[in-house]
């Protein structure tokens, strides 16, 4: 269990800091990994830039 939550606690990190790299929404990036792990990351690498709408 403990590594269960180790994993998905570093999933986490490492989408956060990708997602800021790559100026995408970090939240939904964090939530991701919250809820699918390790899976998340390699699809933060093809996520998009967010865009401001002024």
């Amino acid at each position: 269990m403990v590594i269960l939550f180790v994993i998905s606690l570093i999933s986490m990190v490492l989408c956060f800091y990708v997602a800021k790299y790559r100026h995408a929404d970090k939240t939904l990036w964090v939530l991701a990994a919250l809820l699918i792990g390790p899976l998340a990351i390699p699809f933060v690498f093809f996520s998009k830039p967010v865009t401001s709408h002024s």
